[in-house]
C-alpha cells in the first residue's frame, strides 16, 4: 500500500494544538515560590513599579529573549513563564511536552516615558521569524510559537497594526504569512527560578538567533 510520507509526518511528527480536555491538570500553587529578585535588575520578579506598564511576548526560547528585553532601555523588570494555554501553574518539563497549550513567554515591565509599546513591538518582530508555525529554528513545538498577549484594547490595536505593517515588509522580502497569535485575556504563569535570567546565570547557555533581518517600517 502506498503511503503519503508528508501526510504521515504531518499527522505523527508535526506539533499539534491541543484541546482543553487534553491538557495536563497542573496545580493550584505557583511553581515559583518564594518570588526571588531579578538577578540583573534587582527588583522582585513580580514587581510592577508605579507608572510602569506590562507587555507579554512569545518568540521562541525565552532564555535569550528575556535577556534581549532586560537589556532594552526603559525596561525595568522582566520574567519568563508560560501563557496562552490551559494548564494552571505548569512546570517547564510539562510545557516541553506540548501538553499544556502554553507558549514560552517573556513578561516585560517598562517605563512608557522611556520606551513605547510600539518600540517593544518593533523589537519583538525583528528578533525572530514570525512566519514559522509552532517553532523557531530547531526549537520545535507549540510551546515555541510566536504570540503577543495584549493587556488592553490599546495594546491590542497597536499589536494588530504592527502585524499588518510588518507583513508588508516580510512580503517584500520574500517571506510568507505571519503566524503570530494575538490573544487577550490570558494568564501569565511564572517559570521556575532556574529559568529566570538564565543567560545571566549561564553566560554560555543556549541562545539561538532566528531573526529574519527584515526591519519594521515606521508605521509599525
Amino acid at each position: 500500500m502506498d503511503i503519503d510520507v508528508m501526510d504521515w509526518i504531518r499527522k505523527h511528527l508535526e506539533p499539534r494544538t491541543i484541546t482543553p480536555e487534553e491538557a495536563l491538570p497542573g496545580r493550584d500553587e505557583p511553581v515559583l515560590f518564594p518570588v526571588p529578585e531579578h538577578a540583573v535588575l534587582g527588583l522582585p520578579l513580580d514587581a510592577e513599579p508605579e507608572g510602569t506598564e506590562v507587555a507579554y511576548f512569545a518568540l521562541g526560547c525565552y532564555w535569550g529573549e528575556e535577556r534581549m528585553f532586560w537589556q532594552t532601555e526603559g525596561v525595568v523588570n522582566t520574567a519568563v513563564g508560560f501563557m496562552g494555554g490551559f494548564t494552571p501553574n505548569p512546570t517547564y518539563a510539562e510545557s516541553c511536552t506540548g501538553s499544556t497549550g502554553h507558549t514560552e513567554t517573556v513578561k516585560v515591565v517598562f517605563d512608557p516615558a522611556r520606551v513605547s509599546y510600539d518600540e517593544l513591538l518593533r523589537i519583538f518582530w525583528e528578533a525572530h521569524d514570525p512566519t514559522q508555525l509552532n517553532r523557531q529554528g530547531n526549537d520545535i513545538g507549540t510551546q515555541y510559537r510566536s504570540a503577543i498577549f495584549p493587556v488592553d484594547e490599546e495594546q491590542l490595536a497597536a499589536a494588530q497594526r504592527s502585524r499588518e505593517a510588518f507583513q508588508e515588509s516580510l512580503t517584500q522580502a520574500g517571506y510568507g504569512e505571519i503566524t503570530t497569535e494575538i490573544s487577550t485575556g490570558q494568564t501569565f504563569y511564572y517559570a521556575e527560578a532556574e529559568h529566570q535570567q538564565y543567560l545571566h546565570k549561564n553566560p554560555n547557555g543556549y541562545c539561538p538567533v532566528h531573526a529574519t533581518g527584515v526591519k519594521c517600517g515606521p508605521s509599525a
